[in-house]
């Protein structure tokens, strides 16, 4: 079972166990990742998911084939606080086996990425 690393808004890190096949959304709402709401259920209607993915794991985050987000996941991104080029709505990001590590931090987390 993967592990994925939540950086919080205080600066600690809650490492999770992420059953493959979920988005990151929910496992993040599973584990009670307070920062992340996903209040559209994962349907792309809301930015209430927004994490910023560790540069190391941006390209494992994107679906196969693709070298860059959605049209539709930008448009949604553009709703969102403090978004970076490292943003990502976590409801697109399925688990996989490929993201045991995989780090994300929450928006307004300081980090230098």
């Amino acid at each position: 079972m993967p592990k994925i690393n939540f950086i919080l808004k205080d600066g600690e890190t809650k490492t999770v166990d992420a059953e493959n096949g979920l988005s990151l959304m929910e496992v993040a709402v599973k584990n009670g990742i307070e920062a992340i709401e996903g209040a559209c259920g994962g349907s792309l209607a809301c930015a209430t998911c927004h994490v910023y993915v560790h540069p190391d794991w941006w390209s494992k985050c994107l679906s196969e084939g693709e070298d860059e987000i959605t049209e539709e996941e930008e448009d949604m991104l553009d709703l969102g606080f403090d978004i970076r080029k490292q943003s990502r709505l976590c409801c697109q990001i399925m688990v996989s086996d490929d993201l045991d590590g995989l780090t994300v931090a929450m928006p307004g987390t300081k980090v230098e990425w």
